[in-house]
């Protein structure tokens, strides 16, 4: 299947590309950007003599005419106008970005852009695989889950769905590598800023916030807005976030572990650690793991969990692939089984 990306010069399209030179059934056609005729190796030297394409305008039609999945890894408030040139086409999309995961009042109240066409949101299946397998199988729109809400989402799912916590006490703790920021400048993301240092930003207003929100709603409706912080580490890539919630019985780790093994047994990418054991960001650096830990406290009757992804990949270009795997009728873990990067 011939497979095609657009936005190849940031991170998430580089990852794209190093996650589909080797799969077994994704040939990558082409590869798109403004920066035209230019070759990928020149932006990302370490592609040299491995990838030789040349980054290539943006034309819809030949880009629907020679490939069935395109991939667009650009800024929101870009892709929603993308998605919808290819609407109507005869190619699916897996649109990486913000544009198409919450209704435009939303979009425009968080992400301060002018919103993606309704229809075209209300089409896009919410592409989180682990709960919404047999809807992003028959999908012709993807919106691919930020980072942020898919290790929180993924934590926070069996708790929510069985109802087993207080509706108004979900507080998520979250820290992202620098890579979450993308390639362009910020003073905050330099080196002389960021290293060594930890930065809270985007307090209670951060864009993530109503996409969680809006998919924990949908698991149970009796559900209260949360309180959701996120700071920034001194790390390339990786997502931590420490999610506390009030217990609504007396529950042991033991039981809380229990559930979390059962929903998630057959999920080839959620690693849940024994009673005790909680993951880091490292240990799943590189994957497409979500590694998940959970502890009670019996004097508090409080539930922390704690989820680590890699940005990059379970957090975009790896989630993207996996949905591209179903979409497309393989198996979702084609292309996706590398070991994590240690240290």
């Amino acid at each position: 299947m011939n497979v095609s990306i657009i936005g190849t010069t940031g991170y998430g399209g580089a990852e794209l590309l190093r996650i589909l030179k080797q799969h077994p059934e994704f040939k990558i056609k082409s590869i798109h950007s403004t920066k035209e005729d230019l070759p990928i190796w020149n932006e990302y030297p370490h592609l040299y003599e491995i990838i030789d394409k040349n980054l290539q305008g943006i034309d819809s039609v030949q880009i629907a005419d020679q490939s069935d999945i395109v991939f667009l890894a650009t800024p929101s408030g870009v892709s929603g106008k993308l998605a919808e040139n290819f609407s109507g086409k005869n190619i699916k999309v897996i649109d990486l970005s913000g544009d198409l995961r919450i209704p435009a009042q939303a979009y425009l109240e968080w992400y301060k852009h002018a919103p993606a066409n309704e229809s075209l949101v209300e089409k896009a299946v919410y592409g989180l695989p682990e709960w919404h397998h047999d809807e992003i199988a028959s999908a012709e729109i993807i919106s691919n889950p930020g980072c942020y809400p898919t290790a929180a989402l993924l934590s926070l799912a069996p708790v929510v769905k069985e109802n087993l916590i207080k509706p108004d006490s979900i507080v998520v703790d979250a820290k992202s590598g620098v890579s979450g920021a993308g390639r362009a400048l910020s003073r905050s993301t330099s080196y002389a800023e960021a290293n060594e240092n930890l930065r809270v930003y985007k307090v209670n207003q951060h864009q993530h916030t109503p996409e969680i929100e809006q998919q924990l709603m949908k698991w149970n409706s009796a559900l209260k807005p949360i309180t959701f912080t996120t700071h920034l580490l001194p790390i390339t890539r990786g997502i931590m976030t420490t999610s506390y919630v009030q217990l609504t019985k007396d529950y042991t780790s033991s039981q809380i572990l229990e559930l979390y093994q059962s929903v998630y047994e057959k999920q080839p990418f959620i690693r849940i650690r024994p009673e005790n054991s909680f993951p880091s960001v490292k240990e799943v650096a590189g994957s497409n793991f979500c590694d998940i830990g959970v502890h009670v406290d019996s004097r508090t009757g409080r539930l922390t969990i704690v989820s680590v992804i890699d940005n990059l990949m379970k957090g975009a270009a790896g989630q993207a692939v996996q949905n591209a795997n179903i979409m497309s009728g393989l198996d979702e873990s084609a292309g996706l089984g590398f070991v994590p990067l240690y240290p």
